[in-house]
């Protein structure tokens, strides 16, 4: 079963495969497409975590391949912070860079910059969370995250099942409802639910995308649901303050916890035996699309269209492959496909 979710989970993304090997394109920009200099805005959801460092790499990776390209790289300190981010942007647009990459905070309230840069002529593209509205000529590059999440109920099933139990109740710690991403991971897991009967949902709080809440959240949780069998936090300062508060005494390794991302201190746990299976994103590729699209456009007037980026299930059995290695800590030389 674990193979076959894995093989599920496994986008296929054997077209990416030489994404970072390519180089700048043999053609002559055609009139009205931007010669010489260039210079573009990186803007994740925030700085600070493992994330969005390597979204930075792949991004760097990208500007890389190509001559007289500038990145800025700038984000907020927290992801719950929609107003900074919008202000960030806003300036951006302001200082006139040549295109806009970015991970929207909040879908609704971020179109507003979006629309704002394409009546510039701005190009945009927009990593891991798109706007609501998404324009169509913006692409998204990021995980198709409704089907990685309906897959999480079968795991859980699995990981309670290979502990001797016939299902459980699970509490789910989403982090930031009105983000693209959060709802979209919600209504996978919610409407892959319904195909295990012996799973039954007992609680849902959100971690804010906070660790210290994250904490909180779980333990709350522990204290309403004595009888808590398993746990699926849905990002990393999620499942991280979930593993914190099964670090105590008589949850260790007791509850079954899957979580989203891979982080070093995510995976340390996994190792650990506290985190039994991690959803892994893959970030990297993330940043390298993003910021090859809006090169490609903005010199070429190439239009690319939206990928998924894809995701690779990570367990204690496979955590050292060199496949999963690579998505865990990617790099230009080295970039994971």
């Amino acid at each position: 079963m674990r193979k076959l979710f894995a093989l599920i989970l496994v986008a296929c993304v054997l077209a990416l495969a030489t994404a970072c090997q390519a180089r700048e394109p043999d053609v002559s920009p055609e009139a009205g497409e931007k010669q010489g200099p260039i210079e573009i805005a990186v803007v994740p959801k925030a700085l600070g975590f493992d994330f969005w460092e390597k979204v930075r790499l792949g991004a760097e990776c990208a500007t890389s391949q190509y001559e007289e390209v500038d990145m800025q790289w700038d984000g907020v300190n927290q992801e719950t912070d929609i107003i900074g981010q919008n202000d960030l942007l806003t300036n951006y647009i302001t200082q006139g860079v040549d295109g806009l990459v970015f991970a929207a905070t909040d879908a609704k309230v971020l179109y507003q910059v979006t629309d704002l840069a394409l009546s510039q002529g701005i190009p945009v593209v927009n990593i891991d969370s798109g706007t609501e509205p998404q324009p169509s000529e913006v692409p998204v590059m990021a995980t198709d995250n409704v089907t990685a999440a309906e897959n999480v109920p079968n795991l859980l099933s699995e990981e309670l099942s290979e502990k001797g139990k016939n299902g459980g109740q699970v509490a789910f710690i989403p982090f930031q409802p009105g983000t693209g991403t959060n709802d979209q991971r919600k209504e996978g897991f919610t409407t892959g639910l319904p195909d295990h009967p012996e799973l039954e949902l007992v609680a849902e709080q959100s971690s804010q995308s906070d660790y210290v809440l994250g904490l909180q959240v779980t333990e709350n949780i522990l204290t309403a649901n004595a009888g808590l069998d398993a746990i699926f936090a849905a990002n990393e300062p999620g499942v991280l303050g979930a593993v914190e508060a099964l670090r105590r005494p008589g949850y260790d390794g007791e509850i079954v916890v899957v979580g989203w991302d891979g982080s070093p201190a995510e995976v340390d746990a996994l190792r650990e035996g506290v985190i039994n299976a991690l959803v892994v994103q893959n970030p990297f590729q993330m940043g390298y699309q993003g910021v090859d699209a809006v090169i490609r456009k903005i010199r070429y007037g190439e239009d690319t269209g939206s990928q998924d980026t894809g995701v690779t299930l990570v367990t204690g059995e496979n955590v050292d492959d060199p496949e999963v290695q690579a998505v865990l800590n990617p790099s230009c030389d080295n970039p994971p496909t």
